[in-house]
C-alpha cells in the first residue's frame, strides 16, 4: 500500500514537474536553515549543521534544484530571515568573515548535484568521494573571504582545521542517508 502511494505520488511529481521543482527548492533551502541552527558557536566561524544538510540536498534534489535551493537560502537570510547559523540572517553576513562559505554553498551544490545527476548514488565510495570535494570547494570560498577578516597566519586555524574531521563525518554520513533514499525511490 505504502510503495503504490509513493508510485503514484511519484508520477504525479513527473506530471507536474514545474510544481515539484518549486518544492524540492523550497523543502531544500528550508532543511539547510533547520541543520544551519544546530551549532557549536566557535570564533569567528561556528560548527554547524548546514554542511551536512548542503550534502544530502546538493546529492537528493540534482543540480538545479539543489543550486535553486542554495539561492533560495541565501535570499532568504539575505532579506533578513534568520536562516544562517545561529539564527542570524542579513546581507552583512553574507559580506562577513563567514560569507565565503555561504556563498561557496553555490559551487558546491552545482557540483553534488551534477555528480548526483551522472548516477553516483549508485557507488558508496564514489559518492563520499564527491561529498568531500564539495567540501573542499566550499573550504576555497569561506576560507578566501575569511582571510579578509583574520590575520594570515590564524585563517587555516580558525577556519578549516577544526572542521575538517566533521566534514569528513558529514561526507560519509551523507552518503550513508542518501544512498538508501535513491535506491528505494529510483524503484518505484
Amino acid at each position: 500500500m505504502f510503495t503504490a502511494q509513493l508510485t503514484q505520488t511519484k508520477r504525479w511529481l513527473e506530471a507536474n514537474r514545474a510544481f515539484a521543482f518549486i518544492l524540492k527548492t523550497v523543502i531544500g533551502a528550508n532543511l539547510i536553515a533547520i541543520f544551519a541552527q544546530i551549532s557549536v558557536p566557535m570564533y569567528p566561524v561556528p560548527i554547524t549543521g548546514q554542511t551536512l544538510a548542503l550534502t544530502v540536498v546538493g546529492f537528493a534534489l540534482g543540480r538545479k534544484a539543489a543550486v535553486s535551493a542554495v539561492l533560495l537560502y541565501l535570499f532568504e537570510g539575505a532579506i533578513g530571515l534568520p536562516v544562517f547559523a545561529n539564527a542570524s540572517s542579513g546581507f552583512q553576513t553574507l559580506l562577513g568573515a563567514t560569507g565565503g562559505y555561504l556563498i561557496g554553498f553555490v559551487p558546491t551544490a552545482y557540483v553534488l548535484g551534477y555528480f548526483s545527476d551522472k548516477g553516483v548514488l549508485s557507488s558508496f565510495w564514489k559518492s563520499v568521494a564527491v561529498a568531500l570535494l564539495a567540501t573542499v570547494i566550499t573550504f576555497v570560498f569561506g576560507l578566501a573571504q575569511l582571510s579578509f577578516f583574520v590575520p594570515a597566519d590564524k585563517v587555516l586555524a580558525f577556519g578549516l582545521y577544526p572542521f575538517i574531521i566533521g566534514g569528513v563525518i558529514k561526507a560519509v554520513l551523507a552518503s550513508l542517508l542518501v544512498i538508501p533514499s535513491y535506491k528505494f525511490f529510483s524503484k518505484l
